[in-house]
């Protein structure tokens, strides 16, 4: 899902970047507000753990990447908020050190898939997790949640991608940034998404928090008996 330099126009990338300033905001707010020496550690190895499983990316049709990203289990263990703190910082070290995803798209990176999939998914969760309260029904749910997630970052992606020809095209009709239209690009994106990404995400983010459910993990715990997205 990462999107390259040249991929989308200056309003859309300027868009992005002013619609994630002030999540930013909030979620350094958030972090500082309820981290504590249990959870500091946490926070760095969430950052970690989702640098290391975006750097498996797959190309795409349309200019993009698909991968896991781990973003739902990280909004399970450290809260939604701190979950785009620490896959925001993941981002911006991969397009500043190693090119995976452009600098003019880092807002728009961090928005799809620090803020839009680790919320829709941590929303999921909670959503699911009443009604499956057992240990392997809260795997579930965290499964589900992480294929959602997922998903809904694919699907923005897409839409980012899709928007360009409407929005910047030469006098000859040829488009500037993204060539594909919207049909083309959510076609593209969610086919491999909702089969083989999605099916990958669910599948790492259900079998961590089995395990450490079955360790009885405290922090694991802690988030199973707390609503609170902090």
């Amino acid at each position: 899902m990462h999107i390259p330099d040249g991929y989308l126009g200056p309003p859309t990338y300027l868009a992005a970047y002013a619609a994630c300033s002030p999540l930013w905001a909030i979620a350094a707010r958030k972090v500082r507000e309820s981290l504590d020496t249990r959870r500091a550690p946490l926070l760095a190895i969430s950052a970690a753990f989702s640098f290391l499983v975006m750097m498996f990316n797959v190309p795409l049709p349309g200019g993009s990447t698909g991968h896991a990203v781990g973003g739902v289990l990280i909004a399970i263990a450290v809260g939604p908020w701190g979950a785009m703190l620490s896959i925001s910082i993941a981002l911006v070290i991969q397009a500043l050190l190693f090119g995976d995803g452009g600098v003019t798209a880092i807002g728009a990176n961090c928005l799809n898939i620090a803020f839009v999939m680790p919320f829709t998914g941590y929303c999921t969760y909670r959503l699911l997790s009443p009604a499956l309260s057992s240990d392997r029904g809260r795997a579930v749910a965290a499964a589900v949640g992480g294929w959602v997630g997922l998903n809904a970052a694919a699907f923005t992606t897409a839409v980012m991608f899709g928007i360009q020809p409407l929005l910047h095209t030469a006098p000859d009709g040829r488009a500037l940034y993204s060539p594909y239209p919207l049909s083309v690009a959510i076609h593209a994106m969610m086919l491999q998404h909702m089969t083989v990404f999605g099916a990958v995400e669910a599948m790492i983010t259900g079998i961590v928090i089995s395990y450490l459910q079955r360790s009885r993990s405290a922090w694991i715990l802690g988030q199973a008996n707390s609503g609170s997205a902090r």
